[in-house]
């Protein structure tokens, strides 16, 4: 059986048996897949640090139907998130996109949005080191709700308002509100966690970590 090559963002990795890992990955024509990488805990492995959480890479896997999980066969890096791992607002930024849309993209369903807007807040955060979290976590919290399909009446403040109405009109890197800092849009931010953890019917590991920073 020929392998797939999907342009993917690994979303997790969890260790499986003694040296492998399995990886949930959003494959862009293929939606979220869930894969076994053998060996990939090894020190020489193949994988090198494609699989690392939200890694942008050319993932290269084979897929039977009777099996839940896929075969990961290797993968070449096309962007790390590993500049920002330095700064700890950014990584937890990070872990909260990744287990947010771990949460609610649904299985072997492509969603070539949804892929792009991931795509667009990580590039926001390489170009920006040090700047622009709470932009990218606010912007991928309003969007990442509009895409799955249950965006409710907005009962928030009216400057949260005017600033989800912006966020709606235009690109990340377009926003022209002048001050992001955290509590720009705190309460927007907070009215989506919580309609996010009624969609999963869970409490969300990272929200309040990133409250707290």
């Amino acid at each position: 059986m020929p392998a797939r090559v999907s342009e993917a963002i690994v979303l997790r990795a969890y260790p499986f048996q003694e040296a492998d890992l399995v990886v949930s990955f959003f494959a862009r024509d293929a939606g979220k897949l869930r894969g076994v990488a053998r060996r990939a805990r090894r020190p020489n492995s193949r994988f090198g640090a494609g699989l690392e959480r939200l890694s942008q890479v050319r993932m290269s896997y084979f897929q039977r139907e009777t099996r839940e999980l896929v075969t990961l066969d290797g993968c070449e890096l096309i962007a790390s998130q590993m500049s920002l791992v330095s700064e700890y607002a950014a990584g937890v930024a990070l872990d909260y996109m990744a287990e947010v849309s771990d949460q609610l993209l649904p299985p072997a369903e492509p969603s070539e949005r949804f892929f792009r807007l991931l795509a667009a807040v990580l590039e926001f955060l390489r170009a920006r080191p040090g700047q622009g979290v709470w932009q990218a976590v606010s912007y991928f919290s309003f969007w990442a709700v509009k895409l799955s399909g249950f965006l409710p009446e907005l009962r928030v403040s009216r400057a949260s308002k005017a600033i989800a109405e912006e966020m709606l009109h235009n690109r990340i890197d377009q926003l022209s509100q002048a001050n992001w800092g955290k509590e720009t849009a705190a309460d927007l931010r907070r009215f989506l966690v919580r309609n996010i953890e009624e969609q999963i019917e869970r409490r969300l590991v990272t929200a309040p970590i990133l409250e707290a920073v």
